[in-house]
């Protein structure tokens, strides 16, 4: 995917997503439903994203899908939500934790197949800063990074091992049934502060959540 394919005015529509259902959340404990019919055409197509938030540099929540379901804008608004309030890894974000809150949008390209011999084979097939990373193993195991990780583990065995446990398999996991596809994003940040009137005009007020979400980092 090209790291061009949005412009600064969709790309700022979607961070005023962002910030408004997390106000909506902390104001009303409920995520903020968008019409996507109200905001331009480009983010009414059916992409998927994750949102992160960090706050004073250290991760506070990341959520998203890895596939498409809904459209793009609406996918923003309700990893939002997810990343804020629902990340079992952190209790549920609170209002004075929007100082020194920073927002990060990874728009997803399609997943695609990584055919590998061994693990050595896909260490060596790994683009360090570009790739994002999915690993499936028998037993309902699956987990994802980012690209964005690569700046934490630089290292390819290091970020493939750390995978693994993520997605609940053994560091030395070498079972020729694990799978893997690559990813790249679109990533672009910004950091919190109070939205604009036209993009609380352009959503309304309730949402239904979705459990198929993915956690990242």
């Amino acid at each position: 995917m090209s790291s061009t394919e949005y412009g600064h005015e969709e790309r700022a529509l979607m961070l005023e997503v962002v910030r408004a259902t997390i106000r909506e959340g902390l104001a009303h404990g409920r995520p903020l439903r968008v019409d996507p019919a109200e905001f331009p055409e480009h983010l009414q197509h059916e992409r998927a994203c994750f949102v992160t938030l960090n706050r004073h540099g250290q991760l506070r929540g990341c959520i998203g899908h890895l596939e498409p379901i809904q459209p793009l804008i609406a996918d923003v608004a309700e990893n939002a939500f997810a990343a804020a309030f629902r990340d079992p890894r952190f209790p549920p974000l609170q209002a004075h934790e929007t100082r020194g809150l920073a927002l990060h949008i990874s728009v997803l390209g399609e997943p695609e197949p990584i055919a590998f011999a061994d693990e050595e084979d896909l260490l060596r097939q790994l683009r360090p800063g570009i790739d994002g990373l999915i690993l499936e193993a028998p037993g309902g195991h699956r987990g994802t990074f980012l690209p964005s990780v690569w700046e934490q583990l630089p290292d390819r065995r290091a970020f493939l091992t750390h995978l693994k446990l993520k997605a609940g398999l053994p560091a030395d996991y070498r079972d020729p049934r694990l799978r893997a596809w690559r990813y790249t994003t679109e990533s672009f940040a910004a950091p919190f502060r109070s939205s604009s009137s036209s993009t609380a005009s352009a959503a309304s007020r309730s949402v239904s959540t979705r459990k198929d979400r993915w956690i990242s980092r």
